[in-house]
């Protein structure tokens, strides 16, 4: 018999008749070989060791190589089982799902997931019970391996007729399987025990390929597979999360769709007319009046440059994600900003081992990194960091006694590195040195304006002087001596003789010693609560602002002089306080507010935003008008010609969806509550309230007619009211029932007879709307015509899924009213622009940036002349002009 060890056979080699002789084996061949060359030459004694030593050690390293090939034979064969054994169970489940849509079975909903009540057949069940065989240790043959072939996607006793063709097309074991058709009917499926008793031999190795073989597996399933077109059925099968869903091809279409053919160019691109809001909440010193008489602060990834007196912004859109700081150069023309690491980057654990080589590529704009730009051509000069700063830039601030040559940084990471840096040199500027700042959060960071070497940090725990020389930094704590040492230090600032200012969380003013680290003076209580911010004006004044909402002025030598501005609550807090024009004030507030104003004259709103998480969005439908509401409880309807607040309205709930009514004069707020409002779009009157569940109100869409109102909940339900009373009163006329999960997005039919839904789970549903019943032969709903397009699962909009996408990458998609646009937002915070209808894979777009969170919203106005777009956390709305485009675009707007 053979020896797979040492390679050859024992035993005499006598042929038995109906026997197979044994194989020849390539060691075998080797013994004969060296057999006779020994007889050949019995006098080469030597040279028959050396040759039968060589020989040996081949026939050893053959050996091991035989041993190795049956081994992955092994494993090739459990893995291959393995995939065939989870395609069959796949296939299976898909089936039981259609059999179910068919006969009549729905799915029950859960927040957990989609539960499937049984409906399914005898023949179901016995092919989810049937199992091959297979014997470890031998080859595949046919006598070895007993085979079930898998069952198409669309198996279904209910429609047997349909197997001959779908299956050709769709078979799901033609995307895993082998080029061999034998390998294709053939696939082993060893069960759970077999597989136990694998051969110990190499089990790790085993285990591990077997690992990498599901991992590939989800992956294929979850985005790498493309569409694929039935045009006998006239249905493209796209995949979501391994999830396939049918989108039934309009019949106009049907003979010439190619899923995969050319796409059109969006006939129009995005220009960033407006962005309403401003970062106070958690930023500081973000607030600067520049020579060119406009104001400076940044929102989500955008440095807005607003001129107020003649109503224009410019933007810098140099970052990719949310900017946590800013800095003037003392020229006040250069302008340095820091963000934090961008999606794709946030939760990279080796982010100083893999650099980008290039600063200016488009991976070196996910690092956390530094800009210094120019703000008058809006051209960035150089990018620092990239490699070096850990998490997100806290505090930046350039050098004042040498012209600003240098820029100091600190790191938001565990450690808050402290880096400064000969920016100007080079396009990544060059690092000087590197030092860790403290062992707690540090809030700001400051240049002496009169010590060239001197640097100050304050934050939690700690005031710290530091003295840069021949390439080092000395370090000293701040004494408090026998005062009371605050736990954090807010704000600091410089005298005009070089003496530091320091306001602390206890509400107290304290000036440090030129050249020390001690007290000199204090002022006790000088606000109740935290300082957030010092100004010391050129004239030696000082001006201080406090969570308390008071603005004071003090003379140099820290006494009041009388002067205080009582910030209304509704603005928050001063969160920084800087000089405007002759003696305005420019301030920034907690609640995202930017004030204009002197003691004389009260401050007025220049800028105002969210303050919380922004969801809802409903363009007006006759007026250049919007309305946004978020979980800050707080409604606006905004002007887009005149940019102001037309209104405010605080609901006292968090906020989730809105939608005007046809003639504009109701709105509907939805809140996280499940109770909705009914108020007048002038006067703010609420009419009246409603409850549907108690989950979250997604999505209010009136139908075209007007006559009825559709609600689609977070408990997967959609209401549908009756309208009456000029939108004054709704009558519920029935509940649509058959998500298995929450309701996403939902459209009328341009003769409000029908409604389309999407799900979390990815699910496209038809409703009759007037009986709040199921269409279930989806197929009648091909060449429908929708009022609106915001559903993102559905043939117009498969091509604006990127590959490999997650279902919920993108959270919203807008159709413009009279032009073929359309718009969508998504998690990354990009905003892009298809041609209508985007039905081919890939299809070609513009992308935009601006948002640092997911975009939650898009909406064009009723002209189609702009585009709004809202971010979840970055509370950020934007403006976009919508222009015709070039024949001529550049290819790196599109995918």
């Amino acid at each position: 018999m053979y020896n797979s060890t040492s390679g050859g056979y024992k035993g005499p080699h006598k042929m038995m008749l109906g026997s197979s002789p044994p194989p020849v084996t390539i060691t075998k061949v080797f013994d004969a070989w060296s057999k006779s060359g020994s007889r050949a030459c019995p006098s080469a004694h030597t040279d028959d060791e050396m040759i039968e030593n060589e020989n040996q050690s081949l026939r050893d390293r053959v050996a091991d190589l035989e041993k190795k090939v049956h081994e992955q034979t092994d494993e090739i064969m459990c893995l291959r089982s393995t995939l065939a054994d989870v395609l069959r169970r796949i296939n299976t489940i898909e089936g039981a799902r259609v059999v179910n849509s068919h006969s009549g079975g729905r799915a029950t909903p859960t927040k957990e997931g989609v539960r499937l009540r049984h409906h399914h057949s005898d023949s179901a069940r016995d092919v989810s019970k049937r199992s091959s065989s297979y014997v470890p240790g031998r080859s595949p043959s046919a006598t070895q391996i007993r085979h079930t072939p898998s069952p198409s996607p669309f198996a279904s006793p209910a429609r047997p007729q349909q197997l001959g063709a779908l299956n050709k097309r769709w078979a799901s074991t033609s995307d895993f399987a082998t080029p061999s058709h034998t390998a294709r009917a053939h696939s082993p499926t060893p069960t759970n025990s077999q597989l136990s008793r694998r051969p110990n031999s190499g089990s790790l190795h085993n285990l591990n390929n077997l690992r990498s073989s599901t991992s590939q597996l989800n992956l294929t399933r979850h985005g790498a597979r493309e569409a694929q077109y039935n045009p006998d059925e006239g249905v493209v099968k796209m995949y979501l999360r391994g999830r396939p869903l049918n989108l039934y091809v309009p019949t106009p279409m049907r003979e010439t769709y190619n899923p995969t053919g050319p796409t059109a160019q969006p006939p129009a691109k995005l220009k960033l007319e407006w962005v309403y809001g401003y970062r106070g909440r958690d930023c500081r010193n973000n607030v600067y009046q520049l020579p060119t008489g406009e104001i400076v602060y940044f929102v989500a990834a955008v440095v807005v440059l607003y001129n107020v007196e003649d109503q224009m912004q410019r933007h810098y859109l140099g970052h990719t994600d949310d900017i946590k700081c800013l800095a003037v150069h003392p020229n006040k023309l250069l302008i340095a900003t820091g963000q934090t690491a961008g999606h794709d980057r946030r939760d990279a654990r080796s982010w100083r081992l893999n650099p980008p080589a290039d600063p200016l590529s488009p991976e070196a704009e996910e690092w956390p990194h530094i800009r210094v730009w120019d703000s008058v051509s809006l051209n960035t000069l150089h990018i620092i960091g990239i490699s070096d700063i850990e998490r997100s830039v806290a505090c930046l601030a350039f050098s004042k006694a040498d012209g600003g040559s240098l820029l100091v940084a600190v790191d938001e990471a565990p450690d808050h590195n402290m880096s400064v840096w000969d920016w100007s040199r080079g396009e990544r500027g060059y690092k000087l040195l590197e030092t860790k700042c403290a062992a707690d959060q540090v809030l700001a960071v400051d240049f002496s304006p009169v010590d060239r070497n001197t640097i100050i940090t304050c934050g939690k725990n700690h005031i710290s002087f530091w003295n840069y020389e021949s390439g080092m930094l000395a370090k000293r704590m701040g004494i408090f001596e026998n005062r009371e040492r605050p736990k954090y230090v807010t704000s600091i600032s410089f005298t005009d003789t070089g003496n530091v200012i320091s306001g602390d969380s206890n509400g107290n003013l304290l000036i440090w010693q030129r050249g020390g680290n001690t007290v000199c003076k204090m002022v006790r209580g000088a606000h109740e609560g935290p300082v957030f911010s010092i100004l010391v004006q050129k004239d030696g004044a000082i001006i201080t602002g406090g969570k308390d909402g008071r603005i004071i002025e003090w003379d140099r030598d820290l006494e009041r002089t009388g002067n205080m501005i009582e910030v209304p609550e509704q603005f928050g807090a001063p969160r920084v306080v800087t000089s405007g024009r002759g003696t305005q004030l420019v301030v920034g507030t907690t609640r995202n507010c930017v004030l204009g104003g002197t003691f004389t004259f009260p401050l007025r709103p220049v800028m105002q935003g969210h303050t919380e998480e922004l969801w809802a969005l409903a363009p007006h439908p006759s007026q250049q008008q919007f309305l946004t509401a978020g979980y800050d409880r707080t409604c606006y309807l905004w002007d887009t010609m005149a940019h102001t607040i037309v209104w405010s309205k605080d609901i006292g709930e968090h906020a989730q969806s809105a939608a005007f009514s046809n003639n504009g004069e109701i709105v509907i707020i939805g809140t996280t509550s499940g109770r909705w409002f009914v108020m007048d779009s002038e006067t703010r009157e609420m009419y009246s309230q409603h409850q549907d569940g108690n989950e979250p109100i997604q999505v209010l869409r009136f139908s075209p007619s007007g006559q009825y109102l559709a609600v689609g909940s977070r408990d997967n339900n959609i209401y549908v009211y009756q309208v009456s009373e000029d939108c004054r009163k709704y009558t519920r006329i029935g509940r649509c029932q058959g998500h298995s999960s929450f309701v996403t997005h939902l459209d009328w039919s341009a003769d409000s007879q029908f409604l389309q839904s999407n799900s979390g789970d990815y699910e496209l549903l038809f409703w009759n709307a007037g009986l709040c019943r199921q269409i279930v032969q989806t197929s009648q709903m091909r060449d429908v015509e929708w009022a609106s397009n915001t559903c993102t699962l559905n043939f117009s909009t498969l091509g604006i899924w990127p590959e490999g996408a997650d279902g919920t990458d993108i959270n919203t998609c807008a159709k413009a009213n009279n032009s073929a646009l359309l718009a969508t937002g998504d998690d990354f915070g990009k905003v892009k622009v298809f041609a209508f209808p985007a039905c081919n894979q890939k299809a070609r777009c513009h992308e935009y940036g601006g948002h640092s969170s997911h975009v939650t919203a898009v909406g064009y106005l009723h002209d189609d002349s702009r585009l709004i777009s809202t971010g979840g956390r970055d509370t950020a709305i934007m403006q976009w002009v919508v222009s015709a485009a070039s024949s001529s675009t550049s290819s790196s707007s599109h995918r």
